[in-house]
């Protein structure tokens, strides 16, 4: 294990090698007991995380906060370019030096690629970013790759379903490049032809040992797998809304088709109608699991970008 983070941002999983992931992964089964009591560490007190949410968000955002105030630091921001100075016409690059003035660390949603990047380019203090587009989510990884270790007991060896909208899922995208890191990895894509796994990732994941097998039903796959990762079709990516209408619902994971299956069923959330909710008090679902991990992962990426670059 290694004692130093080497990386002052968090801006693609694809900068991680395998001892980044474990170093994290460690931190934040180290300060999941002040998460699960609801206590206040004082690791970060009298630091301040400014979040930029140019697009909406819920779990990502509430879980930055709490994970922040956790370790007795304070949030300040926006969750909408309406309520920020972006609306008048301000540009991201100054309000991102504004911010730069105020906070120990930056925390970005937007929903164009690349911007988290461009900011941490331009700023001083630590930039993570919180999903860009269709493109990266790596602090969402980290609480995956987080989960399946405290649920199945390693991430080597693992044979996985990334199930739903492959082409334009930030969360699969991520997940999928970080599985590159471990050994003996099969990932099974599972979506319709129309939201296929991008062409990028496959050459990605052709670099690495991983074997992946591309199917459009879950029956043909449930069998050979521990993990399950469902995921929603996004229909805030679909330019035209009929073809969203074509293919939604195309995948509903539901009690009856897990019953005497070894696996667990994860989900990044929001759901909308592709897990019944029969799964819920099950011992496969692992999705509510998986959210209220964010925070112990969080406090821990908070945690080691601060105090390694301090202001």
């Amino acid at each position: 294990m290694i004692k130093i983070f080497k990386l002052k941002n968090i801006i693609s999983i694809k900068d991680f090698e395998r001892e980044d992931v474990e170093y994290i992964l460690d931190e934040a089964s180290k300060l999941e007991d002040i998460a699960k009591s609801r206590e206040v560490s004082e690791e970060l007190k009298g630091k301040i995380l400014g979040l930029m949410f140019f697009e909406p968000s819920t779990r990502t955002k509430m879980s930055f906060e709490t994970a922040m105030k956790r370790l007795n630091g304070q949030c300040i921001g926006f969750e909408t370019t309406g309520s920020s100075s972006v609306s008048k016409g301000e540009s991201i690059a100054d309000t991102a030096k504004m911010f730069e003035g105020y906070s120990d660390a930056l925390v970005i949603r937007h929903e164009l690629e690349g911007v988290s990047k461009f900011i941490s380019d331009i700023v001083d203090v630590p930039v993570i970013n919180a999903g860009d587009g269709a493109g990266q989510h790596p602090t969402q990884t980290l609480l995956d790759l987080y989960t399946i270790k405290n649920e199945i007991g390693e991430i080597d060896n693992l044979k996985i379903a990334l199930i739903g909208d492959l082409k334009f899922g930030r969360t699969v995208h991520s997940l999928a490049n970080a599985l590159g890191l471990f050994n003996n990895i099969t990932i099974y894509l599972v979506s319709p032809p129309e939201l296929k796994m991008p062409q990028e990732i496959l050459h990605d994941l052709n670099k690495t040992n991983i074997t992946y097998i591309e199917a459009e039903k879950i029956e043909d796959v449930i069998d050979d797998v521990n993990v399950l990762y469902v995921t929603r079709i996004q229909k805030e990516r679909f330019a035209d809304i009929e073809e969203y209408q074509k293919i939604k619902g195309a995948y509903i994971v539901n009690k009856k088709m897990l019953e005497g299956k070894d696996l667990i069923v994860m989900h990044p959330l929001p759901r909308i109608d592709e897990i019944n909710g029969d799964v819920d008090n099950t011992k496969y679902n692992k999705y509510f699991t998986q959210a209220a991990n964010a925070v112990p992962v969080r406090m821990a990426i908070l945690k080691t970008l601060i105090k390694n670059n301090p202001k």
